[in-house]
């Protein structure tokens, strides 16, 4: 899942202030003021590798000073002041926007500052991420900026992120047992991408083979040997972090090529996009058939995945509607709906800022795709190498 990190949590020291009454952690309250709470950043080693920065007050402080999913919430630190909607998971806004995230049924984890597809450390200037030659990082803070950070969070607006919330309102399990409809290769988030003008048998994109969190590792590992898939991409780990999975070394995965990149999810950051290169530049290198994963094969896998469709000539309904199979097989979101619409419109966005374009429809996708990719260093040879690779 997004929540990984290869830092070690330092001791949080909780700094609250409850200016209202409450009844509980359902974050309801009777108190006529409205809810504030005072937290603070209190170190760069709370920044985890997207950029998201865990705060020094928990999800159940939160909820029982007043505050309830849906809220917009006034968030002051530095010399900045952001409303953002108070949600339980990092999907529930669209891609690129900004979010304070209480972790539903996870009462004693800290409250975090997300931005989805993005890192809000570095959107915010709070700190910048330096990324070291074995996938290992740290942060370093910005000038002016000294650490512990303060934060105000006070009530913005009750329940004014309601009829967005209820969009992305998502729901899934880890059980094979709650998806009997589906294969064990959908279960896995598994399938090969078919998208206009890719090879046949070349690309596939899934859930990890190899990291357990999400109970799908093994379906997903029996799913690439089943397709004899040679090279993988692996977008989410290095390489010390995958070997320490349990059963890594007896999976499938673990005797193939594999690249370990250890990305985060913002594609505009210089560590992740040369992460990109190198790893197109390894498929390039290598023989297909090809998998790309993360955790979840959800966002970075997803953003991977419609670059390669759009170089090889996919119109953009094709890539939406790939990238959209993974909400259909994790959440069961339905075709045609105002969810399905909604949620279709990230990897849009996200292509538009990855080729700096504003209207996709205007250009020539994979030109556009072949130009972002001599941006973030590959050469003519390499592009061409990696097209011929993934065609018939």
């Amino acid at each position: 899942m997004k929540k990984l990190s290869t830092v070690l949590l330092t001791v949080l020291t909780l700094t609250l202030t409850i200016s209202c009454a409450s009844t509980g952690s359902t974050g309801k309250t009777s108190a006529a003021k409205s809810p504030s709470v005072k937290a603070q950043m209190t170190a760069v080693t709370e920044i985890d590798k997207y950029g998201d920065i865990r705060l020094s007050i928990t999800t159940k402080d939160l909820l029982d000073a007043g505050f309830n999913y849906a809220d917009i919430v006034s968030v002051k630190f530095l010399d900045k002041t952001l409303a953002l909607p108070l949600i339980p998971a990092y999907r529930y806004v669209a891609a690129k926007g900004s979010a304070m995230v209480a972790f539903k049924d996870q009462p004693d984890r800290v409250v975090e500052l997300e931005i989805f597809n993005g890192s809000f450390a570095d959107t915010y200037n709070v700190a910048t991420k330096t990324t070291n030659a074995d996938k290992s990082f740290y942060w370093t803070a910005n000038s002016g900026v000294s650490f512990p950070v303060n934060v105000e969070i006070s009530l913005e607006k009750k329940q004014g992120y309601y009829k967005d919330y209820l969009v992305f309102d998502l729901n899934r399990t880890n059980n094979r047992s709650d998806y009997a409809s589906l294969s064990e290769e959908q279960f896995a988030n598994f399938r090969e991408v078919t998208t206009s003008g890719m090879g046949t048998k070349k690309l596939y994109r899934a859930s990890s083979p190899v990291n357990p969190e999400i109970g799908r590792n093994t379906y997903a590992d029996k799913a690439a040997k089943n397709a004899g898939i040679k090279t993988f991409m692996n977008l989410a780990d290095s390489k010390a972090a995958a070997e320490k999975y349990a059963g890594y070394s007896s999976s499938y995965y673990s005797n193939q090529h594999i690249v370990f990149l250890g990305l985060g999810v913002d594609f505009t950051l210089p560590a992740n996009r040369d992460g990109l290169a190198e790893g197109l530049r390894f498929f390039a290198a290598n023989e297909a058939p090809y998998l790309v994963h993360c955790n979840e094969g959800q966002d970075r896998a997803g953003f991977v995945s419609a670059v390669l469709e759009c170089l090889m000539g996919a119109p953009l309904a094709e890539v939406k509607a790939d990238y959209m199979t993974t909400y259909e097989n994790y959440y069961g979101v339905k075709k045609g709906t105002d969810q399905y619409n909604a949620i279709s419109e990230n990897i849009e966005k996200n292509l538009r800022t990855a080729f700096g374009v504003k209207n996709l429809a205007s250009v020539n996708l994979s030109n556009a795709a072949s130009a972002y990719l001599k941006e973030i260093g590959l050469t003519d040879s390499e592009i061409a190498t990696l097209k011929q690779k993934l065609g018939n």
